[in-house]
């Protein structure tokens, strides 16, 4: 099974590159708790990482899915795209993350933590 990491602390662009040649090789999945500025990164499906933040302490409401490519830059490092962001019951009815305010929030916290 592919690694899942809890990422707490800087997390390298080399170890993001390593985390997705495992699955996909050019992207790494990622699930990021707004309310905590943590994430968990790597493996196949946003919803594994999202069960290992829920498990250590996370609410869902404060949970979004990325996914980060390690080699793009700009607009092309983070893609706001992930079945567990669809929430009609909060406004979200797509995979895309559509609230500026909570893409601004995944935004800075994955800035805050990739080095």
């Amino acid at each position: 099974m592919p690694n899942i990491e809890i990422v707490t602390q800087k997390i390298s662009l080399e170890r993001l590159k390593e985390l997705a040649q495992e699955v996909f090789g050019d992207m790494v999945k990622v699930v990021v708790d707004v309310e905590r500025a943590i994430m968990a990164a790597g493996g196949e499906m946003h919803a594994d990482c999202e069960q290992i933040l829920l498990e250590n302490g996370s609410t869902q409401e404060d949970l979004w899915g990325a996914n980060i490519y390690p080699d793009s830059t700009g607009e092309d490092f983070i893609e706001y795209q992930s079945l567990i962001n669809i929430r009609p019951r909060v406004g979200n009815r797509g995979m895309e993350i559509e609230d500026e305010a909570i893409r601004s929030k995944v935004k800075a916290v994955i800035e805050q933590l990739v080095q």
